[in-house]
């Protein structure tokens, strides 16, 4: 029977290097010149840590890291942004988690997307992915293209695929 697996995995070597770029073009850059810009990635915890000196810089820092992760081949959703930036001192620090793996409640919406289509396949929760099993192929790349149109918000890899 043939199957597939939705999973949400951020490669950190990936990471490392979209950040390392970031870095190099915030110190190249004339608008940057002579302030205080810090970008930290906690491997460990999977945590990103920006340090600026004012709000808008922030903004043009987060621009330059979603386009720079996006080149690298990573999606720019990994970024959780839902927690604002606080001020400590001079400077602005947002803490930023990446993304990495499906929560409980998003691989919930998942299954209910799945299931609400139509489509005659199988939707099962396994950890941190979803395995989709159906008769057909054409059902699981129905599905597929049903979970790129519905957006939403975490960045989804379709592997495994076995037919």
């Amino acid at each position: 029977m043939p199957s597939f697996d939705i999973a949400s995995k951020v490669d950190l070597q990936t990471l490392d290097n979209a950040i390392n770029t970031v870095k190099k073009e915030i110190t190249n850059r004339y608008d940057f010149k002579g302030s205080h810009v810090e970008i930290e990635l906690n491997k460990k915890d999977l945590q990103l840590t920006v340090e600026v000196d004012s709000d808008m810089k922030l903004n043009q820092v987060m621009d330059v890291l979603i386009s720079r992760t996006m080149r690298q081949g990573l999606d720019g959703n990994i970024y959780d942004q839902s927690k604002e930036p606080f001020q400590s001192g001079k400077v602005y620090k947002k803490v930023i988690p990446v993304r990495n793996g499906i929560k409980q409640e998003d691989a919930k919406k998942i299954v209910k997307l799945i299931k609400d289509s139509g489509l005659k396949v199988q939707a099962a929760i396994m950890d941190d992915i979803v395995r989709i099993t159906g008769k057909k192929i054409d059902d699981l790349q129905d599905v597929i293209a049903l979970c790129r149109e519905a957006n939403l918000g975490i960045p989804l890899q379709y592997i495994n695929m076995k037919s």
